[in-house]
């Protein structure tokens, strides 16, 4: 019989595996369904399913009535930054890079909160960290050596680029809203999802239209939202009672790996050898830089942990 620990490690794990599958159906999705819209639709049908729970929820419903207007400000800023910025950005890049190297990009997220969190959040990184973003920066190196992009790819990485740069700043700005505990993680991620994810959703109809979805590409959105976000979500956030930040990043870093080779899998998308390898010294790097500073800190929700995308 499992001890409540390693039931939560194994829950853990199957959240990660939840997330990383998600690329594979993003992937497929993207064949019929334009990436702004395709965002907007899954994480706004997934609000609605949180927003169902916070309404079973007299306490989340008395703090969600008990925001004051700098608490609104703050969560309607994370909503545009970590869902409509963050979230389209990855559905564009995705429809013009591997999984794998999107992935990759992502990674980079807590070597820049590290590095903006010196002036940002008055946290100045040890030396364990700095080494590890060197490594990280060298497995970058390997696995983009040498740097010969195709065009279409090319597009992909600014767009890339972009996302991250939105996923840093959601972090950063996600830790602050949560620094202090006042606000559940329900809270902060229904009403940050429901905002972002409504500003998705318009902008990708106006810009995109309303695509002619097939039953596949229904199945394919209300099973990422329900079951990829909703539910993984709220199982993510039952392991945090019980694991360790520092248990939480280990096993949130193995998506690096699980989606490369998912993507390989079952979307045909090839891995070098050179590649792998950077691969594995990037994990290692961005799990030295995020260990150092998930050590005496509590772990945290999805929307403040500095993942590499679900």
């Amino acid at each position: 019989m499992f001890s409540p620990h390693n039931t939560a490690l194994l829950q853990a794990l199957l959240v990660t595996f939840i997330w990383s599958l998600s690329w594979v159906f993003i992937k497929i999705g993207l064949h019929g369904i334009p990436p702004i819209t395709f965002a907007g639709l899954r994480y706004f049908l997934a609000f609605t399913c949180l927003l169902a729970w916070v309404w079973r929820s007299p306490a989340t419903r008395h703090e969600i009535r008990s925001l004051n207007r700098r608490a609104w400000g703050m969560l309607l800023a994370l909503g545009v930054v970590f869902y409509t910025l963050t979230q389209g950005a990855q559905f564009a890049a995705l429809v013009y890079l591997p999984s794998a190297t999107l992935s990759l990009l992502l990674s980079f997220t807590p070597v820049i909160v590290a590095l903006v969190g010196i002036v940002a959040l008055a946290e100045r990184p040890t030396g364990r960290q700095f080494f590890g973003i060197g490594l990280f920066l060298i497995g970058v190196v390997i696995y983009f050596y040498p740097a010969a992009l195709p065009s279409q790819q090319a597009i992909g990485l600014v767009i890339g680029v972009v996302g991250v740069l939105a996923n840093a700043a959601g972090s950063i700005l996600g830790r602050y809203v949560n620094r202090d505990g006042s606000l559940s993680a329900y809270t902060v991620t229904t009403i940050s999802m429901g905002v972002g994810a409504g500003i998705l959703l318009v902008v990708g109809l106006v810009v995109e239209g309303f695509p002619a979805l097939g039953i596949r590409e229904i199945a394919i959105i209300l099973w990422l939202a329900v079951v990829h976000t909703a539910a993984a979500f709220t199982l993510w956030n039952h392991t945090l009672r019980t694991l360790s930040a520092v248990e939480s990043s280990i096993i949130n870093n193995t998506m690096l790996i699980q989606i490369a080779l998912l993507a390989w899998i079952f979307l045909g998308e090839g891995i070098s050898l050179q590649e792998l390898i950077g691969m594995g010294v990037v994990m290692i790097g961005a799990l030295i830089v995020q260990l150092s500073r998930a050590q005496g800190h509590p772990a945290q929700s999805i929307v403040t942990d500095d993942d590499i995308g679900s």
